[in-house]
């Protein structure tokens, strides 16, 4: 596997939002978000090549059963996550993989021992286009939907999904560049928007700009 970076803090963002966590951060992506913070993660040569055995054996070190997998976009190399997985899970691991919305998670990662947190990428990041809707209705009461949001453009259009497709998902609205969340927060009261958290990105509030956090 390529990896590019396995690391034990606090989860930053969704429903697990301060929770105790091994990271395990795959390297590609075969998105471009302008607004991307992992870059490190998608382009150049700043990866590791790990078999499944090493990337289990660092996890076991940090002694804590919730794995996060995430990216880059993870599902680039979904064999190696599915097998992964599989191993993190029969050693009672629980997963929460975070993706993006334009490919299908593997049946393993669709089981009680794991949560998915997919991204719907809005018109500021350039991605919009990219986004597989069907995705979005697959998704479980259990797992989440992540809106990214930067501007007034990109609110509107999460309505707009939101308005227009049956999702069963806890709905994440989150500020680009993580903090800065009363303008959202505002017209999320305004719209009476009952089913929508909004949140930030914790980490960043933490430790700022930083990597391995």
């Amino acid at each position: 596997m390529k990896i590019s970076e396995i690391f034990f803090s606090l989860q930053g963002e969704g429903l697990e939002i301060g929770l105790p966590t091994v990271f395990v951060r795959l390297f590609a992506c075969d998105l471009r978000c302008a607004w991307c913070d992992t870059l490190y993660a998608v382009e150049g040569r700043d990866f590791k090549d790990y078999t499944i055995v090493e990337v289990i054996r660092e996890v076991e070190k940090y002694e804590c059963k919730r794995v996060c997998i995430t990216g880059g976009e993870p599902l680039i190399q979904i064999k190696e996550v599915e097998e992964l997985a599989r191993d993190l899970i029969s050693n009672d691991h629980s997963i929460l993989l975070e993706t993006s919305g334009h490919k299908m998670p593997p049946p393993i990662l669709w089981t009680e021992n794991s949560t998915i947190s997919m991204d719907c990428k809005c018109p500021s990041s350039k991605m919009q286009h990219r986004m597989d809707f069907d995705l979005f209705k697959r998704l479980r009461e259990k797992d989440q939907l992540k809106f990214v949001i930067q501007d007034e453009a990109d609110y509107e259009y999460a309505l707009g999904i939101l308005n227009r497709h049956d999702i069963k998902a806890n709905i994440i609205f989150q500020p680009a560049n993580g903090t800065r969340l009363g303008w959202i927060t505002e017209k999320v009261i305004y719209n009476k928007l009952e089913n929508v958290r909004v949140l930030p990105q914790l980490h960043k509030i933490i430790w700022g700009d930083k990597r391995g956090v």
